[in-house]
C-alpha cells in the first residue's frame, strides 16, 4: 500500500510537466483552470460548427475563387478547433495534477496512523505463544489484546476501505491524465497537418491573385505609403477610410463605353454596384478573430490614462487568426508598435482592425469571407488586438459578435 500511490503521482506529475513544457498555460487557481477548460470546449464546438458550415458552402460553390476562399476559411476554423482541443487537454492535465496533489496529502494523513497500528499488531503477532504463557501477567495482556482487537479491527477495516477507495480514485485520475496527454499529442499532429494543408491552399490563392493583374500591387503600395505618412494607428485608419470612400465614389462613376453602331441611340449606363462584401447596409455577423483570454476590455484605461478602443486577447503561441467578417482588405503589413496588422472594410460602414500578428497571409484589395485566415499570432506571450469602428467611431466589438 505504501508504494501504490507514489508511482501514480509520479506518472501524473511527469505528464503535467510535459504538458507545461509544451504550452504556456498558467492559471491562478482550480476555478480558473476549470473555467478555461469549459471555455476551450465551447470554442472547439463553435469552431467545429463553423467549419462544417463552410465546408458545405464550399462544396456548393462553383466559382473557383470563392470556393477556394471558403475552403481556406473552413481549414482555418478546423485549425482553431484543434487549438481549442489542445487547450482543453492541457487544462484537463493541470486539473488532474492538482487533484492528485490534494489526494496525496489526504493519503499521507491517513496512511501514517494505519501504518503505525499495523506495525504494532505485527509486533504482537510475532511474539511466541510460549513466551506469552510463561510471562507473568500475560493472560491479562491477552484479554486486553483481544478486547482491543475487537474494537480496533472494524475501524481498521473502515479506514482501509476508504484508503482503497482513494487509491482507486488515484488510478482513475492517472487514467484521465493519460487520456488528456494522448489527446494533446493527437491534436498537435492534427494541427501540424492542417496548417500544412492551409499553407498549400494559400499559396495557390496567392499565385492566382498575382496572375489576375497588377492593380492589387499598386493599391498595396498606396496603402504602405499611407502607413508611412500616418502618425498613429488612428490616423492610418482615418486615411484608409477616406481612401475607401473615394474609391467607392470613383467606382460609382460611369466607365468608358464603346462607340455604338447608332450614336443617336446611345444611353449612359452607370454601374454603382460596390464589391460583393460591401453590398449590405446591415451590421455583419462578427467573430472574435482569435481564441484567447481577454487581457484588456473595451474602454479600459491604462497606466498612461489612455482608453482602449478595442479588446486585447492573449492566445496560444502561433494561434490562427481569422477575419472577423466578410470584407475587403484595406491594409496588411507592419505598423510601428503593433506588429503586423490587418485592416478590413465591411458592409454597413464598419471597419475592423486586428493587430499583433507575427505573419499576415492576406493582401490589400483581397476579398475575404467570414473566417478567412488572416495570419498567426506571435510565438512568445502574444497579444492580439481587435478593434471595430462604425463610420469611423470605435464601438465595443463584443456587442457585435454573434
Amino acid at each position: 500500500m505504501r508504494h501504490l500511490f507514489p508511482i501514480s503521482a509520479l506518472c501524473v506529475a511527469g505528464l503535467a510537466a510535459a504538458v507545461l513544457a509544451q504550452g504556456d498555460a498558467r492559471f491562478a487557481d482550480a476555478a480558473e483552470t476549470r473555467a478555461a477548460l469549459a471555455s476551450a470546449r465551447e470554442q472547439a464546438r463553435n469552431a467545429g460548427a463553423r467549419a462544417a458550415e463552410l465546408e458545405v458552402e464550399a462544396r456548393g460553390t462553383r466559382a473557383a475563387a470563392e470556393k477556394t476562399a471558403r475552403e481556406a476559411a473552413a481549414l482555418a476554423a478546423r485549425i482553431q478547433q484543434t487549438e481549442a482541443q489542445i487547450a482543453a487537454a492541457r487544462a484537463r492535465s493541470l486539473i488532474a495534477r492538482a487533484e492528485q496533489d490534494r489526494l496525496e496529502k489526504r493519503l499521507a494523513a491517513r496512511q501514517g496512523p494505519l501504518l503505525r497500528l499495523t506495525a504494532g499488531l505485527q509486533k504482537l503477532a510475532r511474539r511466541p505463544l510460549a513466551v506469552a504463557v510463561l510471562r507473568p501477567g500475560s493472560l491479562r495482556e491477552t484479554v486486553y489484546l483481544r478486547a482491543m482487537l475487537e474494537t480496533t479491527l472494524p475501524e481498521v477495516r473502515r479506514r482501509t476501505s476508504a484508503l482503497r477507495g482513494e487509491i482507486d480514485r488515484a488510478r482513475a485520475i492517472e487514467s484521465e491524465a493519460l487520456a488528456a496527454y494522448s489527446a494533446l499529442k493527437s491534436g498537435e499532429r492534427q494541427l501540424a497537418e492542417r496548417r500544412t494543408r492551409l499553407a498549400a491552399l494559400e499559396t495557390r490563392q496567392r499565385l492566382a491573385s498575382r496572375r489576375a493583374g497588377g492593380a492589387a500591387a499598386r493599391e498595396a503600395e498606396r496603402a504602405l505609403a499611407l502607413a508611412e505618412e500616418a502618425r498613429d494607428l488612428d490616423g492610418l485608419v482615418d486615411r484608409l477610410d477616406a481612401a475607401g470612400s473615394l474609391r467607392k465614389e470613383l467606382a460609382a462613376l460611369p466607365g468608358p463605353l464603346l462607340r455604338p453602331p447608332r450614336p443617336g441611340a446611345s444611353e449612359v449606363l452607370i454601374d454603382s454596384s460596390p464589391p460583393p462584401s460591401l453590398v449590405s447596409t446591415a451590421a455583419p455577423r462578427f467573430l472574435i478573430p482569435v481564441a484567447g483570454r481577454t487581457v484588456t476590455g473595451f474602454g479600459a484605461v491604462d497606466d498612461g490614462g489612455a482608453r482602449s478602443r478595442g479588446i486585447a486577447l492573449a492566445p496560444a503561441a502561433g494561434a490562427q487568426v481569422i477575419s472577423p467578417a466578410a470584407g475587403r482588405v484595406a491594409f496588411a503589413g507592419p505598423f510601428s508598435g503593433f506588429g503586423r496588422i490587418v485592416i478590413i472594410e465591411h458592409a454597413g460602414g464598419y471597419t475592423s482592425l486586428v493587430t499583433g500578428l507575427a505573419r499576415t497571409d492576406v493582401d490589400v484589395g483581397e476579398e475575404l469571407v467570414r473566417g478567412s485566415p488572416l495570419g498567426v499570432a506571435g510565438g512568445r506571450s502574444p497579444v492580439v488586438g481587435f478593434e471595430l469602428r462604425r463610420a469611423g467611431e470605435p464601438v465595443n466589438p463584443v456587442e457585435y459578435v454573434r
